[in-house]
């Protein structure tokens, strides 16, 4: 069936809910593309670059350089060079097809790499514009990020700062990036937009100032290889958390809902483990969820095209929800006209079409109620299979950083998990604590500690037997979640953070790899 829409209608990306386009992203886009945000002051921006870059215009990069004095030992070492560049310096997309692979940017390890990019193949689908939102919550926290992440760089002089030290491969990404310039009159600006989620974004603020503690103990690379995973985490936690809200919200009037999300994680890595049907239903609760999720944004997209609302430059959902919530007299008029208009454009062929429509939304209440009905049939199936490909990007499925997984045949549906360098990341910020008058000490935990921890603060759930569900659980699911702890337990053996130091339950603790004092 061809519902036909209007340009405006047929678009259900609402930056007030949430800045982002459920697509396929790729991380590393997203850090490219946040990174000239946070340089430009919320701006996009274009280079002066008419060609694309590819490894030719690399070459000819370095082979001027050379010529300049900046560099020596380019020639006569172009195949070394361009082996540097292929596996430190570039992202490349259709990495191996000598027919389709291009350069995407350069690898996002200094807040300069963005210049250096072809606009098409990184795309981040605006995933960045949400990260900058919700530390743009934070100033202070987003200058020191823009601060670590551009040093070595003098954006007066267009050069390297003295007396900074700096690994070779930012060297080099700054060198190439010397005389590359900037049209800053293009720039297109991220809206002042408040976050929807106000709590999970000042949670994300606090993780990335906890992250900025080691800034001067681990390698830059370990850094941004953290930051790209906490990214990818939260955006994934978001997003489930504003599935499982959103409709709340509406149906309230009010983004003061109570925030009960909670996601079961299986840490076995076993899809045949006890507990991964908790873990299933529960992911599985999240995408069913999704139906609810696009009729609220359709709702809150039809009441934003309303004449009140049109010419209104609105940095929030308050109003929205609230005229949802105390609807006018006159509310469903404007959408009798909108559901007619709709109906207007099928065509004498076909009226078949057309009668089944208005059969499917024949028992809706309001004018309103059957015009979101019309919006979800037409974009909602479309909708539905690109957010759960947006999911798994960001959740990094099936790998190491990955917060979500699933097997190969539908007998092992995703689940939340938390993979290696996922909980590396995150132990490494729960085992840090504020301090009186600002900054943080790092002290030992006890596994239960952790556990708690990861539940307060992010709704992880590894042992579900303190939670209201589980109360009356039986001995099958005793024994699952005590398979999750143990399973978890040798996970944090494996990246090095736990040593059973003896059987006393109190000598049993996850150590920070590196000491911050009181």
């Amino acid at each position: 069936m061809a519902i036909r829409l209007d340009k405006n209608e047929a678009v259900f990306r609402n930056e007030l809910v949430f800045a982002a386009d459920a697509k396929s992203v790729t991380l590393d886009n997203t850090l490219t593309n946040l990174f000239m945000l946070m340089r430009n002051n919320g701006g996009r921006v274009n280079v002066k670059v008419r060609t694309e870059h590819t490894f030719d215009t690399m070459r000819n990069y370095l082979f001027n350089l050379e010529q300049r004095g900046s560099i020596v030992g380019f020639t006569g070492n172009e195949e070394a060079a361009t082996d540097w560049l292929r596996c430190n310096l570039v992202n490349l997309v259709y990495r191996g097809n000598v027919v389709k692979e291009k350069i995407s940017s350069l690898r996002p390890v200094h807040l300069e790499s963005y210049r250096i990019r072809n606009t098409a193949q990184t795309r981040d689908y605006n995933s960045a514009d949400q990260i900058y939102l919700m530390l743009r919550k934070k100033p202070d926290i987003l200058d020191s990020l823009k601060d670590y992440l551009s040093r070595g760089w003098d954006n007066a002089t267009k050069d390297f700062s003295k007396n900074q030290q700096l690994d070779v491969d930012s060297a080099g990404i700054l060198q190439l990036i010397k005389n590359i310039q900037v049209d800053f009159k293009s720039a297109n600006q991220v809206n002042n937009i408040r976050p929807l989620l106000e709590k999970q974004t000042d949670l994300f603020c606090d993780d990335i100032l906890r992250l900025l503690v080691y800034k001067d103990s681990i390698p830059r690379n370990v850094f941004i290889e953290y930051l790209r995973t906490l990214i990818g985490f939260h955006l994934s936690l978001y997003t489930q958390k504003i599935i499982h809200l959103l409709p709340k919200m509406v149906k309230n009037g009010t983004r003061d809902v109570e925030d009960d999300f909670s996601v079961i994680v299986d840490v076995t890595d076993n899809f045949e483990s006890r507990v991964s049907r908790f873990a299933c239903e529960d992911m599985e609760k999240t995408i069913n969820g999704l139906y609810n999720y696009f009729k609220a944004v359709f709702e809150i997209n039809a009441v934003q095209k309303r004449p009140e609302f049109i010419s209104q430059n609105l940095d929030s959902v308050d109003d929205i929800l609230s005229f949802l919530n105390k609807r006018p007299a006159n509310f469903d008029t404007f959408y009798e006209y909108k559901l007619g208009a709709i109906l207007e454009r099928f065509k004498e062929d076909e009226e078949e079409d057309r009668k089944i429509l208005l059969e499917s939304i024949q028992f809706e209440e309001s004018n309103f109620d059957k015009y979101v009905q019309t919006l979800l049939k037409a974009k909602g199936a479309y909708q539905y299979s690109y957010y759960q490909q947006f999911l798994d990007a960001v959740s990094m499925k099936n790998t190491d950083f990955g917060f979500i997984a699933n097997g190969r045949s539908r007998k092992h549906p995703r689940r939340a998990v938390l993979g290696s360098r996922l909980l590396e990341t995150l132990v490494q910020l729960l085992v840090l604590e504020p301090k009186d008058g600002g900054g943080f000490k790092s002290r030992a935990l006890s596994i239960d500690e952790l556990i708690s921890k990861l539940r307060d603060r992010y709704g992880i759930v590894i042992n579900g037997l303190n939670e209201s569900r589980f109360a009356t659980g039986d001995m099958e699911t005793h024994l699952a979640f005590k398979e999750n702890v143990d399973a978890f337990k040798n996970k944090l053996r494996q990246i090095g953070f736990y040593t059973d130091l003896s059987d006393a339950y109190l000598l049993q603790k996850i150590r920070p790899r590196y000491k911050f004092q009181a």
